[in-house]
Formats: C-alpha cells, sequence, structure tokens
C-alpha cells in the first residue's frame, strides 16, 4: 500500500488528480500520524478528523477535481484565521468560543483548490511573541522537542515539520512564518504588501502583516503562494523580461538590531550559502543594508502599537501578563504607527541598496531557539530580550513590506536546522523563490524530523 505521509503536496495533488488516491485516504492516513505524534509536538489547538473526512469526500466528488491544484492535500490553519464551524481563539482566553460564520479569505482559496483543513494550530496569545505556548497548547519543534517551534506560527511550523501535513498556512508580522521555518526546516515566503489578502486581526498591524505558505520544498510554496494570491505563479523565468540569469547578492551578516550578535551557526549557515551561489555563477557580495541606529526602536513601537489594537475590546483581565504589558506599552504609539512615517523613511533609506543589489543573503535568525518552557508565564521584558536576541533579523522587512523568505541550511550542533534568509525588493517573490529553488537543488535537505 502506497503511504502518502511525508509525500509533497505537489505529488499528492497529482496523484488525487490521477485517480491513484482519493482525499479520503490520503487525509486519513495525516490524521492517524496526527493522533500518534502529535502529542509530542503539540501542533493543533482542534483537530477537525471527521469534518475533515467529510471534506475530502466531497473533494473527491467535485467535477472539476482533474483541474485542482490542491486536490485532496491535507493542510493546517494558523489559529488566527476563520475557519468556517471553528472558533478563531488566537491563543487566549479573552477571545469569544464562537464558531466563524465563514472562511477567512486565504482559507477559502485553499478550499476552492481542493485543500482539506485538518485542523487549526497553536499560536502564542494574539500572535504576538516568537515562541508559541499558552493556554490552549505548547508547539515544540519536532526536530528537537526541548525548543521551541518559534513564533507565532509555531504549530503551523510544527506540523509541517512534524510530516502531520504537507502545507501550512501562517502569517508573518514580525518574522512570524520566517522564526518557525528557521526553527524547523521548513520554507516559507513573506510575500510582499499587496500579493495575498492579508484581513489580519484589526488591521494587519498597520500592513506590515502578510499571510503565507509553510512548506518542505520550494516546489510546494511556490504552488500554496499562487494560490494564496489567487492566481496561476508565474515561472520563475517568467517574472519579468529582464529577469536575469544571475543575481547581484548581498550578502549581510550584520544584526539590523544594534547589541545583537549572530552566532557562529547561522553566521556559518548565510557564508556556506553566499559561498553555493557564487560557484553557481551569482554576482556575490559582502555588503551590509544601511540599516538607522533607531531600527530597535521603530520595531518596537510598531510590534506593541499592533498588539494594543488587537488587545482592544477584550478583558484583559483574561490576557496573560506579557501580553497585557506589550498592548500597555503600544497604547501611546498606536499613532504614530498608524502615520506610516518611520516606515516610509526606512524604505526610502533601503532602497538604493536594493537598487544595487538584486537579493540580500542574511542568516536566518541569530542563535537557536529558546528552550521550550511556559514563556507566556514569565515578564513581558524577559520576553522582550528572548525574542530580539535570536530573531532581530526579521523585523524590517516587515516594516519595508518587502518580500522575504526562510531557506533551510545546514544544521545545529543538536542537529535541528540552521536557515537563511533572502530578501528582494517589492515584485520579486518569483527571483526569490528561483533562488531558493537553486539552493535546494544544489544543498538539499532533510523535509521532515525524525520522530518514528
Amino acid at each position: 500500500m502506497t503511504s502518502w505521509v511525508g509525500r509533497t503536496a505537489a505529488e499528492i495533488a497529482a496523484a488525487v488528480r490521477e485517480k491513484q488516491a482519493t482525499p479520503r485516504e490520503v487525509v486519513a492516513e495525516h490524521l492517524a500520524r496526527i493522533e500518534r505524534l502529535d502529542g509530542r509536538v503539540g501542533a493543533f489547538r482542534v483537530v477537525r478528523a471527521e469534518a475533515a473526512l467529510a471534506e475530502a469526500d466531497e473533494v473527491a466528488a467535485r467535477p472539476d477535481l482533474a483541474e485542482l491544484p490542491l486536490a485532496g492535500v491535507p493542510v493546517a490553519v494558523k489559529d488566527n484565521l476563520a475557519v468556517r464551524g471553528e472558533s478563531l481563539r488566537v491563543g487566549s482566553a479573552a477571545t469569544p468560543d464562537t464558531p466563524a460564520g465563514e472562511d477567512h479569505v486565504t482559507v477559502a482559496r485553499l478550499r476552492a483548490a481542493g485543500a482539506v483543513v485538518v485542523g487549526l494550530t497553536n499560536v502564542p496569545e494574539l500572535c504576538v511573541f516568537g515562541t508559541t505556548e499558552g493556554v490552549h497548547g505548547t508547539a515544540r519543534n519536532p526536530w528537537d522537542t526541548t525548543r521551541t517551534a518559534g513564533g507565532s506560527s509555531g504549530g503551523s511550523a510544527a506540523a509541517v515539520a512534524a510530516g502531520l501535513v504537507p502545507l501550512a498556512l501562517g502569517n508573518d508580522g514580525m518574522g512570524s512564518l520566517r522564526i518557525p521555518a528557521a526553527n524547523c526546516g521548513l520554507v516559507t515566503i513573506k510575500p510582499g504588501t499587496g500579493v495575498v489578502p492579508a484581513g489580519i486581526g484589526d488591521g494587519d498591524w498597520f500592513g506590515m502583516s502578510e499571510n503565507g505558505p509553510l512548506a518542505t520544498t520550494v516546489e510546494d510554496a511556490r504552488l500554496m503562494l499562487s494560490v494564496l494570491a489567487g492566481h496561476e505563479s508565474p515561472a520563475p523565468e517568467a517574472a519579468s523580461p529582464e529577469t536575469p540569469d544571475t543575481y547581484r547578492i548581498a550578502v549581510s551578516l550584520r544584526s539590523p538590531i544594534a547589541g545583537v550578535a549572530i552566532s557562529k551557526p547561522y553566521a556559518s549557515a548565510a557564508r556556506e550559502a553566499a559561498a553555493l551561489l557564487m560557484k553557481a555563477g551569482h554576482q556575490v557580495r559582502r555588503a551590509d543594508p544601511p540599516y538607522p541606529m533607531s531600527l530597535g526602536v521603530t520595531a518596537l513601537t510598531h510590534w506593541t502599537a499592533g498588539t494594543s489594537v488587537d488587545a482592544q475590546g477584550l478583558d484583559a483581565g483574561l490576557l496573560t501578563r506579557r501580553t497585557r504589558v506589550h498592548a500597555a506599552v503600544g497604547r501611546r504609539f498606536v499613532g504614530r504607527a498608524r502615520t506610516g512615517g518611520d516606515r516610509e523613511r526606512l524604505r526610502t533609506r533601503l532602497e538604493p541598496f536594493f537598487a544595487e543589489y538584486d537579493v540580500l543573503l542574511t542568516p536566518a535568525l541569530a542563535r537557536r531557539s529558546p528552550r521550550s518552557v511556559p514563556w507566556h508565564e514569565r515578564g513581558w521584558l524577559r520576553n522582550v530580550l528572548a525574542n530580539t536576541n535570536y530573531s532581530p533579523l526579521t523585523p524590517p522587512w516587515n516594516l519595508t513590506g518587502w518580500p522575504a523568505m526562510a531557506v533551510p541550511f545546514g544544521t545545529l550542533p543538536s542537529g535541528a536546522p540552521t536557515a537563511v534568509q533572502l530578501v528582494g525588493r517589492p515584485g520579486s517573490e518569483a527571483a526569490l523563490l528561483a533562488l531558493a529553488e537553486q539552493v535546494e537543488r544544489l544543498h538539499p535537505w532533510r523535509r521532515t524530523a525524525p520522530l518514528d
């Protein structure tokens, strides 16, 4: 009997379209794996076992089955995006346990493409922090369950890395896709502003948050991105008539946040990826973007202000202390964040750098993820410092609204993955995916954690 666990989404969809597998077979096998392994991983808040099997049968009966790009593919959805019939808890006791009346637009697009939603994944409260734990569950890194999966799309990343689903939906407001993807050895892309519908929380953190895919291959990430964007993704070579065979790549090992050091494994990953791309014929140079000294303050003001907006209307007494303080700090910055002046000045400062270089290559993280402990029971400052010290490289690209990827590259001494970040100017999603695919071909990675 053919096993569909561990197959890519592209492989599963092709098999279902060609009647080599039924959606029910595929979904049932993944549900069995979730039941067996998720107690160790903590990826899911809700598993929709009966509903998913019923929806798999509905996909099998569709007259357009042979055209569905995600035919029968099990997917997980981050618990800050509405799934019809399920409550939207956003990792909090302060949110209502009321079933959603309709799907978020991205969930609707996944379902229209033939995907089957098997569950909603754990997040930190209000999706604020880069570790995932709270009243609804704790998501651990399947490669090293003593460590957090990251956040805030930690449950979604853990689900894919553990082979519980081949694809998951997450989003990224300060690194919330790239952080857990880097921890868990996955491919993700935070698209640029306007590529995929957002609709995250109350105002998308002033337009900084974007929905995107978590996958084990670049092909799957591209496939899911095309569905989320509502159109067929262009082939890399068709991105524009001027798309070159080689790219001008800047390599930077400098933290954008002053005072944060990059640890050896992550610096080494970026150096080795740069050498690989240089050998492949790209023009690779060491060059640091002109990050302003004020970037850390800008990031903190927008991060806290976004949380303040999302916390409005919730019972503060039901929020954890770290979330309460984060929202209180941000209250004074909401007006400033809404004007967008800081973000526009940052874009203006960085644009000349991206006129000189097509792509920026950096480490994805500064160090391995924190231990999987009850961070939601610890103080605000301790959480902020832990987050900043391990993930200083992701926030600038939410502030600018430009596309950025995390791509697996290398391993930590523990055997858990390391990763690099690729950043491009607006509209460069296809170029970033093409470059990531080249990295994958020249330096392949192990796709799922060895949990069995």
